[in-house]
């Protein structure tokens, strides 16, 4: 028997934001139970109480599990037999931190939405609480999930392409191309385009953080030294969205980071080249099922999701032959997976393989990469990032 079988159940899995009309939310929701690890048992959907109550008959959970508040539900769901096991967080920004301290101190385990906090200081209180309750803490940076990254990540560590010199990477998307604080707002875009409630650069708090993480992820490394340039593109904005930096990450190796939400004609474009010694990997996201390797003085390599010769936790992570498209919500779905299966196991006394999920030592990387950013543009500088975590 495999260890869900064994287990017996799905995990029962609250949700905190992400209702109806909420596109991450149908994401999470979905992936989450896509496999059959998690099942969403409860939630409060909104911060209006009525409508969160409303949502939750909307979205088909039992009315009495559609909560008006966390307050609520959390204490609710502690005096039920069949209360639930872990928290997703999908709520604004400037709500994560609290909502994940709220969660944590509960007993549960947590998906958190990126970023996970406000600050590096706020990150390092949930690394704390995270240690102290002895918790699971996963960040959906479901890019690192897709099996082609995967085997990138696969091929650095087993030293493919040999001594890590180089990492570029990028992620546009054209977002904020036009002007919106001068259109109509809902109450998505009244927070968004609030510094005070996006998080310290919009750009980096909504896809910056996603393309650290994945440059980090799959050169096994993280940053120790940027130098940056951060503003906005358009003229006259009050958020930040764009920021390029020249990075050094630990060991040495050189990298050059580019995001941005005002490319005209950008759809969320994340591109990755990780360059060694002896030879160089390739990802895009728009081909996420296939990466690309070039070793020097060789005819280059396309490998394929699928490929019958991948290494098996890697091929767990697709589920269908190669050529069959898969895409976001799979790679969000081996996220759910991952941490299920750790929580099963630990429940059963089990022991398995660490898996490569981001945790929340990862998210307290991210916020000091993101706090050096700011650091560097105002000092005009190379600044360390700071360590912890």
């Amino acid at each position: 028997m495999n260890l869900r079988e064994t287990f017996g159940r799905p995990l029962r899995l609250a949700v905190i934001g992400g209702g109806p009309g909420s596109w991450i939310g149908a994401m999470h929701r979905s992936a989450a139970e896509l496999d059959g690890w998690f099942r969403v048992s409860a939630g409060v959907f909104s911060a209006d109480a009525d409508k969160s109550r409303a949502a939750g008959a909307q979205l088909g959970l039992d009315p009495a599990r559609s909560y008006g508040s966390v307050a609520e539900m959390l204490a609710a769901e502690a005096d039920r037999p069949d209360g639930v096991e872990a928290a997703a967080i999908m709520t604004p920004n400037d709500s994560h931190h609290a909502h994940a301290v709220a969660a944590l101190d509960a007993g549960l385990d947590v998906m958190c939405d990126k970023p996970m906090a406000e600050t590096h200081a706020q990150a390092l209180d949930l690394v704390a609480r995270v240690r102290d309750n002895a918790r699971l803490f996963a960040i959906a940076h479901a890019y690192s999930a897709y099996p082609m990254v995967r085997q990138a990540r696969h091929l650095v560590r087993n030293g493919a392409i040999g001594a890590l010199r180089m990492v570029q990477v990028e992620y546009i998307q054209s977002g904020l191309a036009t002007r919106l604080e001068d259109g109509p707002l809902n109450n998505r875009l009244r927070w968004i385009l609030d510094p005070a409630r996006s998080g310290l650069a919009l750009v980096m708090s909504a896809i910056g953080c996603h393309a650290q993480h994945l440059a980090c992820f799959v050169a096994g490394a993280p940053v120790a030294r940027l130098v940056a340039d951060v503003g906005s593109l358009m003229p006259g904005r009050r958020v930040i969205d764009h920021v390029s930096a020249l990075l050094e990450f630990e060991g040495g190796a050189r990298g050059t980071f580019t995001v941005t939400q005002a490319a005209a004609g950008g759809e969320n474009d994340i591109r990755l080249r990780v360059m060694g010694e002896r030879g160089l990997l390739e990802w895009s996201h728009r081909d996420a099922s296939y990466l690309r390797v070039a070793m020097q003085g060789e005819p280059a390599r396309v490998f394929g999701r699928g490929d019958p010769d991948l290494p098996a936790e890697i091929l767990s992570g697709g589920r269908s032959p190669r050529g069959h498209p898969e895409g976001l919500r799979e790679a969000f779905a081996n996220l759910y997976a991952e941490l299920a299966q750790e929580r099963m196991a630990r429940e059963m006394g089990q022991t398995l393989a660490s898996a490569p999920y981001p945790r929340v030592e990862d998210g307290a990387h991210t916020m000091a990469f993101i706090e050096a950013c700011l650091a560097s543009q105002q000092a005009g500088a190379w600044v360390e990032v700071a360590a912890g975590g």
